[in-house]
């Protein structure tokens, strides 16, 4: 029994110990399966992830290049307006940049056989498109605006950008749908796979449920699974957060695109309106100098001939006026800043609005702004204000009260749809009728208003827009209706000019007498070279300065100066105007030859502010256009008594 016992003993035990390896090897085939599942899964997830960047990559890029486009096709349509060289730079640098994100996009896409045939239809369209520009951009830069705009409304009736906003938008389609169904299988992988697992794990628990040391290692292989659910899930929430972070992205761009818009309309505005001034001066000059000629060589009695002359040196005066108001809308640039605390400026205004809106009127100043300044041209912020403060009794019928109040505001940087800083706020209150929420966003946009025909010229609140963006700031409306508006103009604070107002002013010696002025010739007049290519008011200019008593030389072409200076005996001055086809005023005072760099020079332009749309003039004295006999005479004896001895030229 002994032997029996034994040989059952070993039987049993060499039993037990087959079994056990049998259950340790399938333990480890168990848990090799498992380890594989995981590393699977977690394939599986980094691979849809890379995907899903991948996909973002490809949907950012296409709205990038097409935002790129849009912003390339608005920056030529202002310089071919415009004709300004930096915006036609603009143009050239967004179309080069455009064409680099295209072909990166290519690149992205080059293992998609669908999304290539898009880019392919891309690249086409991109090019025939920039072929279209690229005539209106050449027209433009050699001057010839009309064939540009021609070209460039031609350009628009194409069907090639079309074409690039559909490649474009299938792309992104396809990309989405893509990323969708990438989507979709690997999370039907995923669930394959855990199902798996689970499988396996359930198999080596019964397998190990006798062994500790099997059991250990389930518990370390369902700790390890339950790591990377953790993971998984934490992959899911931080995919779910981007996602949620793209779409905010998406609304923010739109919501600015939608601010781009309306600030590229404004510019646009603003530079076609001060073309169309700059000509309308022009015309307005040759009108008011023929009327004032026309005047002085009226014979006595003619009482009658008088009166109409009076009568259109009044409209043009009026035209006038309208004009200097669009260029003040258009103007870019300060014509004199200085700084200007809320406390001095209501001084100087207090009077002149109380007298300007009337005994029916309440006018209430507050000055909260603790001494901040701003640096601005006086003349453009009372002029701001006076035009609010008159839209606001109109708004009250000529009876309520006005609030101006002066506050200090913070805006917080990491904005990039406004300004931010330090500002001092100058709010205009109102207790009158308010503005309807639907015409509210329109108010800004130059020749709108609300009020009845002849009333108004619709350019008080698109200056007051202006005026704000020109200095770096901004301008908020709120309004109800019945109850009344507020216009709040947020202008830069000023630190220096603070500083500098509490520093005492020393006391200064009386300054130096200027220059005297250069001799006449012997009959009292001086000889004037005027340079103008507009045949009119060369003309007009002309027959003024001769019934002013000067000797006038006509010259209607800048590069030809210096060959008419070399024909005249005596040079006094130059008159020349500032814009011209061939050369500017300053750029063809600047080729002139040594022997002429003394002779003195009025410049004459339509302009207002910087008065050749960013051309420098130098210390040069500046008329402008329309002007009077009496500002000539007086602009021609100040200009003149700026240089020094006149120069002699070559003898007859």
């Amino acid at each position: 029994m002994n032997d029996r016992d034994d040989i059952t003993g070993r039987l049993t035990g060499a039993w037990r110990t087959i079994t056990l390896s049998v259950m340790a090897l399938a333990g480890a085939v168990v848990l090799a399966l498992l380890v594989v599942t995981l590393a699977e899964v977690n394939g599986q997830r980094d691979r849809a992830l890379a995907s899903q960047r991948h996909s973002y990559d490809v949907m950012i890029l296409a709205r990038t290049v097409q935002g790129t486009i849009a912003h390339a096709e608005a920056s030529l349509s202002r310089y071919v307006i415009s004709g300004d060289q930096q915006l036609g730079q603009v143009y050239y640098d967004d179309w080069r940049r455009a064409k680099q994100s295209i072909g990166r996009l290519a690149k992205l896409v080059r293992d998609n056989d669908v999304q290539l045939t898009h880019v392919a239809i891309l690249q086409e369209a991109f090019r025939t498109r920039g072929d279209e520009l690229a005539m209106a951009a050449l027209s433009t830069n050699y001057g010839k605006n009309s064939q540009a705009l021609s070209r460039l409304y031609q350009a628009r009736q194409s069907d090639a950008l079309t074409r690039i906003n559909d490649s474009l938008d299938g792309i992104i389609t396809d990309e989405r749908l893509l990323l969708e169904m990438r989507t979709t299988q690997a999370r039907a992988s995923v669930r394959r796979s855990t199902t798996i697992a689970k499988v396996l794990a359930v198999f080596g628990v019964l397998l190990v449920g006798g062994g500790i040391t099997m059991g250990w290692v389930m518990v370390e292989a369902l700790a390890d699974r339950a790591i990377a659910r953790d993971e998984a899930e934490s992959e899911r929430l931080r995919a779910d957060e981007l996602a949620q972070a793209v779409a905010r992205a998406t609304e923010e761009l739109r919501a600015q695109e939608a601010r781009l818009r309306q600030v590229q309309k404004m510019e646009a505005v603003g530079q076609l309106t001060g073309g169309i001034a700059h000509d309308f001066n022009n015309m307005l000059a040759v009108v008011l100098s023929g009327v004032e000629l026309a005047g002085r060589h009226l014979p006595p009695g003619a009482d009658e001939a008088a009166r109409h002359l009076d009568g259109a040196r009044e409209g043009a005066d009026r035209a006038a006026a309208l004009t200097a108001r669009l260029l003040a809308f258009a103007r870019e640039t300060a014509i004199n800043p200085e700084p200007i605390a809320a406390a001095a400026l209501f001084d100087g205004l207090g009077d002149m609005l109380t007298r300007s809106l009337g005994d029916g009127m309440t006018l209430v100043l507050e000055d909260d702004s603790a001494g901040w300044c701003v640096r601005v041209d006086r003349v453009q912020l009372e002029n701001t204000l006076v035009n609010l403060a008159v839209n606001a009794r109109d708004a009250m019928d000529g009876r309520g009260t006005l609030t101006i109040r002066a506050t200090r505001a913070t805006l917080p940087g990491g904005d990039a749809s406004g300004p931010s800083g330090d500002f001092l706020a100058l709010a205009v209150t109102d207790t009158g009728c308010g503005i309807a929420p639907e015409v509210l966003d329109r108010v800004f946009e130059p020749f709108f208003t609300t009020k009845p025909l002849g009333k108004g010229t619709g350019l008080g609140l698109s200056q007051t827009f202006s005026f704000a963006r020109q200095i770096g700031g901004e301008v908020t409306i709120a309004s109800r209706v019945g109850k009344g508006t507020t216009v709040t103009m947020l202008l830069p604070r000023d630190r220096r000019g603070e500083e500098i107002a509490r520093v005492p002013t020393p006391a200064t010696s009386s300054p130096a007498a200027p220059p005297g002025p250069a001799e006449p010739t012997a009959d009292g007049g001086r000889a004037i070279l005027v340079v103008e290519d507009d045949p009119r008011v060369l003309s007009a200019t002309m027959e003024a300065l001769a019934d002013l008593g000067h000797h006038p030389v006509a010259c209607d072409d800048a590069t030809r100066v210096a060959a008419v200076l070399d024909e005249m005996a005596r040079v006094d001055l130059i008159l020349s105007d500032v814009l011209m086809p061939s050369l500017t005023g300053p750029e063809m005072i600047a080729t002139l030859p040594l022997a002429f760099a003394q002779v003195p020079v009025l410049f004459v332009t339509g302009f207002a502010g910087e008065a050749s749309g960013g051309v420098a003039l130098g210390d040069h004295p500046v008329l402008r256009k329309p002007f009077t006999l009496a500002a000539l005479d007086r602009a021609v004896t100040a200009a003149a008594a700026r240089g020094d001895n006149p120069a002699p030229l070559a003898a007859e």
